[in-house]
């Protein structure tokens, strides 16, 4: 156990980098280097493992007859609960942790959830299985061990698996971080623009536009138009006498 809440630090830390990632995407142009994640293949392959082991656990933990156990009423009781327990997970939640691992090869999150979720099945499995070796019958003892084992290596080699996620996590997020420490000391090196403001320059006053006054022109009173005088000059005196 002290092995697996190790590992489960050094996935938190991995994930917890995640928005340094994120930053150095959009500050750097230059596309991060290409990731060797599993194939699509190898996780499905691993997947149907489980899927198949998780099938022959249900039902050999269906046939056993915990109430014929020569056991204390306790013992029969906490195998009992245990085995509705690991069936409830069975049913309803691990499916769906398969699901999302499928769906996503690549999210490391995902696959944390599945490997924690396997790694409390194998513990509560590995009890029914000491108890039905030490009060069933031999033949559903060797059902539940050979179920055991089948968990026990799935769980390693999902172990495995987030290892190497984990790895190469970690080598993307160190290139991330030397193309972030880049691009912030080119953008330290170069000069800042400077903007000068002279105070001492004398304020332009706004222009002002004359206004032109129309006069009305004025009418007679008896409604004829007045005449202009330079327009019709007067008619030039007779020099003959009459």
């Amino acid at each position: 156990m002290k092995a697996s809440f190790i590992f489960f630090l050094f996935l938190l830390l991995v994930l917890g980098s995640m928005p340094i990632a994120a930053q150095a995407r959009g500050q750097s142009a230059a596309p991060p280097p290409p990731v060797p994640y599993a194939t699509a293949n190898q996780v499905n392959a691993l997947l149907s493992q489980l899927e198949s082991a998780a099938t022959s656990t249900a039902a050999d933990l269906s046939r056993l007859r915990i109430n014929k156990w020569k056991a204390p009423s306790g013992a029969k009781q906490q195998a009992e609960a245990n085995r509705q327990s690991i069936l409830r997970n069975l049913e309803t939640a691990l499916p769906g942790m398969i699901s999302a691992v499928r769906s996503n090869p690549d999210d490391i999150a995902a696959s944390f959830t599945l490997y924690r979720n396997l790694d409390a099945l194998y513990d509560v499995l590995s009890s029914v299985a000491e108890s039905a070796g030490a009060f069933g019958p031999r033949d559903e003892y060797e059902g539940m061990g050979n179920d055991l084992n089948s968990v026990e290596q799935i769980r390693r080699d999902l172990a495995d698996r987030l290892a190497t996620l984990a790895s190469s996590k970690e080598t993307e997020l160190a290139h991330l971080r030397t193309e972030v420490r880049a691009a912030q000391a080119a953008a330290q090196a170069a000069p800042p623009k400077k903007v000068v403001i002279d105070d001492n320059e004398p304020e332009k006053k706004p222009v002002r536009k004359k206004k032109v006054v129309k006069h009305p022109v004025k009418k007679p009173a008896n409604g004829q138009a007045e005449q202009n005088p330079a327009a019709n000059p007067p008619a030039p005196k007779s020099s003959n006498p009459q």
